[in-house]
């Protein structure tokens, strides 16, 4: 999902500058930032993560729509994706300790991670178009929570492999469209508002 960066050229002018991240506010690798506030939007991103992921979750007769999504994918934007992952990791430990009934396995936690990993590659300091993020959510949706997260599941309740891929299918391609309409909607005026407050 990633791509390579080139290094920059240098002209009779000087070295270029690479282009910033639009939301470089935000974002401790596109300028210093101090380790207080680091910490602080690590800790806030990973509060919310929790809330939108257990506490404010949509239930319907058919699925439930869990949104915690968002804001890790907002983070992993801002931040990259090592910080990301450590967002993700300490997201799904707390979320379980708090919500989960004491329920953890660790397949699910390493999942989480190389969400949090993947969202930070694609989205940190790139173009985020409407494609980079539908292919992202293609492929976090189809490899992780589909097939990976199955794979947990056969583990930890011995059903058959085919039958929890059907019933989670339906809920996979439901989401994924929300999932990328919902983030691009969320990150490109976050991001304008940022590029002009910085400007």
């Amino acid at each position: 999902m990633s791509e390579t960066n080139h290094q920059p050229s240098v002209s009779p002018a000087g070295p270029q500058q690479l282009p910033k991240s639009p939301v470089g506010a935000l974002a401790p690798s596109a300028r210093p930032v101090s380790r207080p506030r680091e910490i602080v939007l690590a800790g806030v991103f990973t509060a919310l993560t929790i809330l939108l992921t257990y506490v404010f979750a949509l239930q319907t007769p058919l699925v439930r729509f869990s949104f915690g999504f968002l804001p890790l994918a907002i983070y992993a934007a801002c931040a990259g994706p090592w910080r990301a992952a450590c967002v993700a990791a300490a997201a799904d430990l707390a979320g379980v300790a708090l919500f989960g009934g004491g329920m953890f396995f660790p397949g699910f936690t390493l999942s989480a991670i190389v969400v949090g990993l993947i969202y930070g590659f694609s989205f940190h300091r790139r173009n985020v178009t409407w494609r980079r993020a539908a292919l992202t959510f293609l492929f976090v949706d189809l490899s992780i929570h589909l097939l990976l997260n199955t794979f947990w599941l056969y583990l930890l309740y011995h059903k058959g492999v085919f039958v929890l891929l059907a019933s989670r299918l339906p809920k996979i391609l439901l989401c994924c469209p929300l999932h990328i309409g919902l983030f691009l909607m969320v990150y490109r005026p976050l991001s304008r508002w940022l590029a002009r407050r910085d400007s």
